[in-house]
């Protein structure tokens, strides 16, 4: 199937990062939130990503404003029918999600792709909400959605071979390099990743190291672009915890509980980079 408009539920970081990109190559966007305030800060935070690669001489300013002039904002639904494809990117929580999922599967054309940009949660029961459960995937991208190249393909138990093979060229249009994977709790990159940033909170707690012993270990022992504290603040403490937990209900194991530390700071609303403050501070004023 061809998909030439391209439907997003939900306009935080991640849904604006793939309404970005999605427009920038050439593809004509719908990005739907709750409130006009929200769709303004998606719209500024697009502009001044878009801004950066006219100062470095990437693309022109009437190709910026080319992108832009693709990407319509709405708080009405509705507006998202003539999608041929719609990623939600809202809340991780899946009540939320099936909502969404049985709203779409009544407004869109019965061809129309449901995708999900979850980074946990199980495809299949997000599936289960629809009539369409073959025509459901996961198409969890990576954040900086408009850096980052990975996009996590996720079957659900239902979802069709033509469905994965038209999202898989999807992403190739969009840039992204692919990889199709199955659906289990956290799929590859959580299921990894959680569970290391869950232990370095673990020492943290145990008074192993500090934040920047543990980090700069991870960062020059391991080679990792950030540590895995720093990580945490970036993703946000609050999505981590949530994560944490569809794990340990997922598989049962004791090894995915969340490390009580982390459970605290999420309670104190110290969750990282978008509270001003997390294993690191953000807040403070430069002298």
């Amino acid at each position: 199937m061809e998909i030439r408009t391209i439907g997003v539920v939900g306009s935080g970081t991640m849904g604006n990062g793939i309404a970005h990109v999605a427009a920038q190559f050439g593809l004509t966007v719908v990005l739907n939130d709750l409130e006009e305030r929200f769709l303004s800060r998606a719209r500024e935070t697009i502009g001044k990503n878009l801004q950066r690669g006219v100062d470095k001489g990437k693309l022109t300013a009437a190709e910026k404003e080319t992108v832009l002039s693709r990407i319509r904002t709405t708080t009405r639904f509705a507006d998202l029918a003539p999608a041929d494809l719609v990623v939600e990117a809202v809340v991780e929580n899946l009540a939320t999600k099936q909502d969404v999922f049985r709203r779409l599967d009544e407004l869109t054309r019965p061809e129309a792709i449901l995708a999900t940009n979850t980074s946990s949660i199980s495809i299949t029961k997000i599936g289960a909400a629809t009539k369409r459960a073959d025509r459901v995937i996961g198409m969890h991208f990576m954040n900086p959605v408009p850096v980052m190249k990975l996009v996590e393909v996720i079957r659900g138990l239902e979802t069709s071979d033509a469905t994965c093979a038209d999202v898989i060229t999807l992403s190739q249009r969009l840039g992204k390099t692919p990889v199709e994977v199955n659906d289990f709790p956290g799929f590859v990159s959580n299921r990894v990743l959680l569970p290391l940033i869950n232990e370095a909170v673990f020492a943290l707690a145990e008074g192993v190291g500090t934040p920047q012993a543990i980090d700069t270990v991870m960062k020059l022992g391991m080679n990792h672009p950030m540590g895995p504290l720093e990580l945490a603040d970036f993703i946000g403490l609050d999505v981590c915890l949530d994560i944490m937990g569809v794990l340990h209900e997922g598989f049962g194991d004791p090894k995915y509980r969340a490390c009580p530390l982390l459970r605290k700071m999420v309670d104190a609303g110290r969750l990282g980079r978008k509270s001003g403050r997390g294993f690191y501070r953000y807040d403070e004023v430069a002298s």
